[in-house]
């Protein structure tokens, strides 16, 4: 059995309390009762992290890399929070390890902020979701499924 990963960056951790007109009134561990469902309904296994920093991230992606060279992990599902408009490092990693990555987003970035708009990670991933709430990620893990 592959495993997906689910890459959570900063604030992430605040789902349901920070800015619920935005993303919503469902936590993290919501998000996570989904995507356990999801994984479950194509056969994978889940493993699922959170972290407000981005060298873990880095290190999580280099993780991964390893693993889908290893044949055990189907992709990873990443909503790196912030650092999707600031990291170059995150760019560097997902290229560099090859990986089969989804960026994901809960809101529509290209309705809000225009600072938000640029991606360094979307030139490196093989798709991006963006705007369908947290559902996006049940949606992800369907799109990796389709990519086997």
């Amino acid at each position: 059995m592959k495993t997906v990963f689910v890459l959570n960056g900063p604030n992430l951790n605040l789902l349901g309390t920070r800015e619920p007109q935005v993303y919503g009134s469902q936590t993290l561990a919501d998000v996570q009762t989904l995507c356990e469902r999801a994984c479950a309904t194509h056969g994978f296994a889940l493993d699922f992290r959170q972290t407000n920093t981005e060298g873990t991230l880095v290190d999580w992606l280099h993780e991964a890399g390893r693993l889908q060279a290893a044949g055990t992990l189907a992709g990873v599902v990443l909503n790196a929070g912030a650092y999707t408009h600031t990291s170059v490092a995150l760019h560097d990693a997902i290229k560099g390890t090859g990986i089969t990555l989804i960026e994901l987003h809960i809101s529509n970035v290209h309705a809000r902020e225009a600072f938000r708009h640029h991606s360094y990670i979307s030139p490196a991933a093989k798709a991006v979701m963006a705007g369908f709430g947290v559902n996006g990620y049940a949606l992800a893990i369907t799109g990796l499924a389709g990519m086997q």
